[in-house]
């Protein structure tokens, strides 16, 4: 069976940012940042299962789509973390590249499934 890189990166980004909100949840500037990265990170993992088991392709389409709304979002929050000094620049291009890989492949599958529904 082929590797599904688009659940290994999902899982991959979701702890990695998790274990990165536990180091940082110990400032108190940054605790709603935190609180908002870890929530659209584990969306993007939770709704990238999801539509692993769709009831319908627009079901899936749908699942799909909102991950990669959450995929931006983790990214703009990881901007913010590195922009007010949160985190390093080679974590921040870390996960951006990685968030960068998620959404590519998010895209992808987004226009295959519009592809079939029409």
């Amino acid at each position: 069976m082929k590797e599904n890189l688009l659940m290994k990166y999902a899982e991959q980004l979701a702890v990695e940012i998790e274990l990165l909100c536990q180091s940082l949840s110990k400032i108190k500037d940054c605790s709603n940042t935190v609180f908002q990265i870890r929530k659209s990170s584990s969306s993007i993992f939770a709704n990238v299962t999801e539509a692993q088991y769709p009831q319908s392709l627009p079901d899936m389409l749908s699942k799909l789509k909102i991950a990669r709304k959450e995929c931006f979002e983790t990214e703009s929050w990881l901007k913010l973390l590195f922009s007010t000094g949160q985190i390093s620049e080679e974590i921040f291009k870390e996960k951006r590249n990685l968030c960068g890989r998620i959404r590519r492949i998010l895209t992808a599958s987004c226009v295959t499934i519009e592809k079939k529904i029409k």
